[in-house]
């Protein structure tokens, strides 16, 4: 059970809050580099940490990031002209580029105003089909990590981004909780559950969800890491070798501060971001890469987002609430565990139905939730650092090696360690531990 101070501590992002500034530390997600296509389309409001802003593409393709309310009358920017170098307000024309500088004032004809203001403007750069953004102190600015998805090709990678009406930190928290698994998704984990029998799904390797045997009760265990911690779950595997050696199936799960996760398939990764908007309201980035061509089509099956009840491309915004309760479909219950199709779908009606913010003090926590326990400890330490002086954990870290193993059977005796040895080195070596 959480207090009530640590759970507000832990879910406030604004700018005066310590989460807020903990989290401020951090490069995020703003949005798909998709969702700026060309120079002078259209500007985007969006919202980060609490902040209200508005990201445009001016002439030469530079990507600026501004507050979104005019120096002027407090008009919104997104509203106005993208031409010329800038972004121009249509109430009085004020213009200002991707910097900040104010270049033009129709309405005010004397230039010493444009020395004297300038919008605030926060650093960007876009990366991997993606536009990232800093908003925190500038003498504190960190370098952009290194996610292995930026080393894939353009063609063996996607983004897919949803919008979602929920705190991020319980978004994240579903991600770091294997044991709900092989019961939310029963209908891609284990698809003879309803007839109490089991097939492993070979037919479907792009599948976060499906599993190779049967056991919804894993062996947890999680250790700390330079970057957050690495989360691994056991279930009993196949036998192996001329004497029917018994093993241990493993999944490794990298839990990366402070809201990132990787999610291991049998031919590709999942990474997923769960950036705060605001105190309830959270942009799920998910970058898809492997070795071949991803199957935007597929993903978005398997993730139940082709379905436009839910959401849209056009939008990113998931659509369902409580009012159609989240689209469930309880009369197919008979044949799906959830009433729900597909994995992305199952978890976020599962985050949202939590309310905007869980509240945290009337759980009954059990040992299955130990990574829950270690993310909600991580964060707290982090804001603690921040709140002396120092740094949050993992914002300096090296994410270049950093992988998923999937599905892998190994000696019950063996360390499963042993899959990741950049982090946990076998030597007796000490591991780069969150400091």
């Amino acid at each position: 059970m959480m207090s009530r101070q640590d759970n507000e501590l832990m879910c406030r992002v604004g700018r005066d809050t310590l989460m807020g500034k903990t989290l401020r530390r951090y490069w995020h997600p703003l949005c798909q580099s998709a969702e700026l296509p060309n120079p002078d389309c259209a500007p985007l409001r969006a919202r980060l940490l609490g902040e209200k802003l508005v990201a445009f593409r001016d002439s030469t393709g530079r990507v600026g990031l501004l507050d979104e309310y005019c120096l002027h009358r407090g008009v919104s920017l997104a509203l106005g002209r993208v031409e010329e170098g800038g972004i121009r307000c249509l109430y009085h024309g004020w213009k200002f580029t991707a910097d900040g500088s104010l270049v033009d004032t129709p309405n005010h004809a004397d230039p010493r105003l444009c020395k004297a203001l300038k919008a605030n403007a926060y650093p960007v750069v876009e990366e991997a089909g993606i536009v990232w953004a800093y908003l925190g102190p500038k003498d504190q600015e960190p370098t952009l990590r290194r996610f292995p998805f930026m080393a894939a090709p353009t063609e063996n990678r996607t983004v897919v981004r949803i919008n979602v009406h929920a705190n991020y930190v319980q978004m994240w928290e579903g991600g770091a909780d294997s044991s709900h698994v092989g019961i939310l998704h029963s209908n891609a984990a284990r698809p003879g559950w309803m007839k109490k029998t089991f097939a492993a799904d070979q037919n479907d390797p792009l599948n976060p969800a499906a599993f190779p045997v049967e056991d919804n009760a894993p062996a947890l265990e999680a250790q700390d890491t330079e970057f957050g911690f690495y989360y691994c779950a056991s279930r009993k595997g196949a036998k192996l070798g001329p004497n029917g050696e018994d093993t241990k199936n493993v999944r490794v799960y990298p839990m990366i501060m402070p809201y990132t996760r990787v999610i291991p398939a049998p031919t590709l990764d999942f990474t997923v971001f769960e950036v705060p908007a605001d105190d309830e309201h959270t942009s799920t980035f998910i970058v898809l890469h492997g070795q071949k061509p991803i199957d935007r089509r597929a993903i978005l099956k398997i993730l139940g987002l082709d379905d436009p009840r839910y959401w849209s491309e056009k939008d990113c915004q998931f659509r369902a609430t409580w009012d159609d309760r989240f689209g469930q479909d309880r009369d197919n219950m008979r044949e799906s565990w959830t009433g729900f199709t597909g994995i992305e779908i199952e978890d976020v009606a599962m985050g949202m139905s939590q309310a905007a913010i869980n509240d945290r003090t009337i759980e009954h926590l059990v040992a299955a939730d130990q990574a829950v326990v270690k993310i909600r400890r991580l964060l707290l330490d982090s804001a603690r650092r921040v709140e002396q002086g120092r740094d949050p954990i993992g914002v300096h870290a090296d994410l270049s090696k950093v992988h998923a193993p999937c599905d892998v059977d190994i000696p019950v005796q063996a360390r499963w360690q042993d899959l990741v040895p950049d982090f946990f080195p076998s030597s007796g070596r000490e591991p780069a531990m969150a400091r």
